[in-house]
């Protein structure tokens, strides 16, 4: 690893998103330190905490269309057919769900599992139970992507749990995303769901942690070759 690589990896780059929480908390600790030293290190840590929160690190993401990426960091909480939420318009039929749980500590961007075209977006109000929850998928508060990929329709939902009061989608139906591509973010403890036609191959299983923009969660036509890598910004 060079010298360069490490400072990268060291001081990782804030989404523009977390600078207001950031500022938010250190002038809480500077004003607690008013009345206590101890309550000052609280604060500067909580500072710290979430500077840690919001960081926005690059990813080498593989560039193949046959491949579906995680779409957040975190562990995989779930793995199986499901029904995708109703106003997606993806119909009744079971789609392959696989989703990611983010805890406090995980970097909550997130990123497009497939390369493609955004047909739709629909967010639904709703309530904040935990996101490790299975029902969390169908009674908390989400935010869906549907994504014309090259393998079909594939979804992405944003889930708010019971911390998280604030779902960021900053993309548009009818723009195009890539692979690996920012497409969001949740803030404070969630989950993403990922929607996927049938005839994908599972590449994970309950409990392993995810990378998003580089974890392979599922593959299209497995048989056919290598994959390239490339960084993603």
């Amino acid at each position: 690893m060079t010298l360069v690589d490490t400072i990268r990896n060291t001081f990782v780059p804030i989404h523009r998103e977390g600078w207001p929480f950031i500022a938010a908390f250190g002038v809480a600790a500077v004003l607690l330190g008013l009345f206590s030293t101890s309550l000052f290190w609280i604060g500067l840590i909580l500072t710290a905490w979430c500077a840690y929160f919001f960081r926005d690190p690059q990813r080498v993401t593989p560039v193949d269309d046959r491949l579906v990426v995680s779409p957040a960091d975190g562990v995989i909480s779930a793995v199986g057919p499901a029904v995708p939420p109703r106003e997606l318009g993806l119909g009744g039929a079971e789609m392959t769900r696989i989703s990611v749980f983010m805890n406090v500590f995980s970097c909550h961007v997130n990123r497009a599992p497939v390369r493609g075209r955004i047909v739709k977006i629909e967010h639904r109000p709703g309530k904040f139970l935990s996101a490790d929850l299975d029902k969390a998928s169908a009674e908390n508060e989400r935010n869906g992507l549907v994504i014309e990929s090259p393998n079909g329709l594939v979804a992405a939902v944003q889930i708010a749990g019971l911390v998280a009061r604030r779902i960021v989608c900053w993309v548009e139906p009818g723009v195009s995303v890539g692979i690996g591509e920012r497409f969001g973010l949740i803030r404070f403890g969630s989950r993403v769901d990922v929607f996927l036609p049938r005839s994908a191959a599972l590449r994970v299983a309950v409990g392993q942690v995810a990378v998003a923009g580089e974890t392979v969660l599922a593959e299209f036509d497995a048989a056919a070759g290598a994959t390239p890598l490339v960084r993603v910004s």
